[in-house]
């Protein structure tokens, strides 16, 4: 048994021409890229709300019980019936169960809840969640007291809303319909945009079914899990049709189901695609054949990337209606270039025909989505980020660093794979940039030796013709993985390849994380909120000195005060009352008041101790929170002659 085949690949002598002006231009064009990243995410991007202030504050302590507790947001968010409780230092409800109310007004996203009459003092527990504008569900818990703190039998909860075990499943779920929208409508796009005999190609076939099957089945479980995901925490709830009928309600919901509708559509795209098209022969029906089908898998493709940008992403924050096209398209860039390594990467291995050329025309596609999602990643950079300090200083900018540096080895491996095509077509049969096509006809002749009457045995024996005939397809097989793997730059190209693929598979799942990170603007944009609303701290106790005059025979002096440590809570506050001469001047009355004009508080009276002649005294004196106090003294130095100073002071 013999075999004979054509000579395929380049001899040692073979080197790629060199085009130095393509290469600056390409070198240009990727440090544009990593720097234009690295002001942010070049991938999809979230915006998550935050609390941005409340009213009592965190750790406040007020005079008497509040009649309602609001809770203000950095963005728009969805409520639930029990989406603001507030407990008592037993536990009990102390809010009246309803549903929260809304009190936006222009701009700013608030709401409240009634509290019950007649509260006691103490301590009391406010625990909210609430689902952002961009699907995902966020929560948290602070405390303040009504006259005193108190001890208090509420732990406050430690888990964040979306976490546990259906928060993991979500997460693999929403990476799982990334990967399987990437391996869909990239490799649907790499078979009729780079290599359109490929359609007949089992592999590749195998690779964009799977990848709709990814999604479609990835949509499901995000569509049941969403109910738990954003309310309970518990699995069983995936169940539960009321809570789905809930979320259909929603904007997630209906973008969900939406991407299912799609996904119907793109299934029928698939069967033309490697049904009729693959059989297709005239090369006129063919050609119309791709244009429909190149305009149908562009809108479906289209269509289901706008279920992320109008249901999550893009669809809050800054500038919405244009960030959800860029979205859009950003999206399917990423498809178009990571989706089509993976098809590049498995026709490279399964299928040993395919052409130079082919790898050619998907390496200016490949090049072209560089510069899309160079354009799309600066827009997006700049709307998540906004600020050097927000990349360095926040857990969304590290990780858009690490998103970065993926990047950047991506690119690189990309130019080498680059290299290695330049050299495939320039190695190609007969310089044309196409190589013979490497198939069992003209690459394999398997002879068989034959003796009289083996063919009448065969003709007899239907068994021993099988056999044979598969030994024949055994040989020819090996034989055409024996000259393709000894084709140099042909294996140079799949090694690169493959660690493209496995650097794409890392970025993807940094990306993944970067849509359930709360975005760097909105996290120091939070934290400026919170520090204006609570004022920053006095440094060390507030000394006051006030003049007094009350009219009267020895009726001049100076009140001097010492308040101690100045912050919100329980103070010490001691009064030493001078007279003219600098003496201690003892006073028949002394009283104070507090007031915080700006949040319509007091005035709070404080009634102080005389300790000694001329020092006055008062322990646990409670400033419910920061900000600029009026205080007020009045001191009566006779029956009849009296007198109020006040001062502003700012106290933290």
């Amino acid at each position: 048994m013999t075999a004979t085949a054509p000579h395929f690949g380049p001899s040692p002598s073979t080197h790629a021409p060199r085009r130095p002006l393509a290469a600056a231009a390409l070198l240009a064009a990727l440090v544009g890229m990593v720097f234009g990243l690295l002001l942010g995410g070049a991938g999809p991007a979230s915006a998550h709300a935050a609390l941005t202030g409340s009213d009592p504050q965190d750790g406040a302590v007020v005079d008497t019980a509040p009649k309602e507790v609001t809770l203000t947001f950095s963005e728009q968010v969805a409520m639930g019936d029990d989406s603001i409780r507030v407990l008592d230092p037993d536990g009990k409800r102390a809010d009246t169960g309803a549903a929260p109310r809304d009190l936006q007004s222009g701009s700013t996203v608030k709401y409240g809840v009634s509290l019950h009459t007649g509260l006691p003092d103490g301590t009391y527990t406010v625990a909210w969640q609430a689902v952002s504008a961009d699907s995902h569900p966020v929560s948290g818990a602070f405390t303040f007291s009504v006259g005193a703190p108190s001890k208090t039998t509420v732990a406050l909860p430690s888990a964040e809303a979306g976490g546990g075990l259906v928060g993991a499943l979500y997460g693999i779920a929403r990476y799982a319909a990334y990967a399987g929208f990437i391996l869909l409508a990239g490799g649907a796009a790499f078979v009729l945009a780079c290599w359109q005999r490929g359609a007949g190609a089992r592999p590749l076939q195998r690779l964009v079914v799977h990848g709709w099957m990814t999604l479609t089945a990835a949509t499901l479980a995000m569509l049941l899990l969403r109910n738990p995901y954003t309310g309970s925490g518990k699995l069983a709830d995936a169940f539960d049709l009321d809570g789905l009928k809930a979320v259909l309600d929603t904007k997630p919901g209906a973008a969900l189901v939406s991407r299912l509708l799609l996904l119907g559509a793109s299934a029928l795209f698939v069967a033309v695609l490697f049904g009729a098209y693959a059989k297709r022969e005239d090369e006129r029906e063919k050609k119309d054949l791709t244009f429909g089908l190149a305009i149908g898998g562009t809108v479906i493709a289209a269509g289901i990337a706008g279920t992320w940008a109008l249901a999550e992403h893009a669809s809050t924050g800054i500038q919405p209606g244009i960030a959800m096209p860029v979205d859009v398209l950003h999206l399917l860039a990423v498809a178009a270039w990571l989706g089509g390594l993976a098809a590049l990467l498995v026709a490279l291995y399964r299928t040993p025909d395919i052409e130079a050329a082919a790898v050619r025309r998907f390496s200016r596609i490949a090049f072209g989505s560089v510069l899309v999602l160079t354009a799309t990643g600066i827009y997006q950079s700049w709307r998540q980020v906004g600020t050097w300090s927000a990349l360095t200083g926040t857990a969304y900018g590290q990780l858009l660093l690490v998103k970065v540096g993926l990047v950047a080895l991506l690119v690189g491996i990309a130019w080498i794979s680059r290299r290695w095509t330049a050299r495939l077509v320039t190695s190609g049969a007969g310089g044309k940039g196409a190589e013979p096509r490497a198939d069992a006809r003209d690459e394999v002749e398997v002879e068989e030796p034959r003796t009289p009457g083996t063919s009448d045995a065969m003709a007899e024996d239907p068994a021993r013709a099988a056999q044979l005939a598969r030994q024949r397809a055994a040989v020819a097989t090996a034989e055409k993985k024996r000259i393709r793997d000894a084709d140099p730059d042909r294996s140079g190209l799949r090694r690169s390849v493959l660690a493209e693929a496995g650097v794409a598979v890392a970025l993807l799942a940094v990306a993944t994380v970067l849509t359930s990170t709360e975005p760097g603007r909105t996290e120091e944009e939070a934290a400026r909120s919170s520090s204006a609303a609570a004022a920053p701290a006095a440094e060390g106790p507030v000394n006051l000195t006030l003049p007094f005059d009350t009219g009267g025979k020895n009726g001049k002096g100076t009140v001097r005060m010492d308040i101690d440590p100045a912050r919100t809570g329980a103070n010490e506050l001691h009064i030493w009352i001078d007279s003219i001469d600098g003496k201690a001047m003892d006073v028949p009355e002394l009283k104070l008041a507090l007031t915080l004009g700006s949040k319509d508080i007091g005035p709070l009276p404080v009634v102080p101790v005389r300790l000694t002649e001329g020092h006055w005294t008062a322990s646990d004196v409670q400033i419910p929170m920061a900000g600029n106090w009026k205080v007020a003294v009045t001191v009566r130095t006779s029956d009849i002659d009296q007198t109020t100073i006040d001062k502003n002071v700012k106290i933290g």
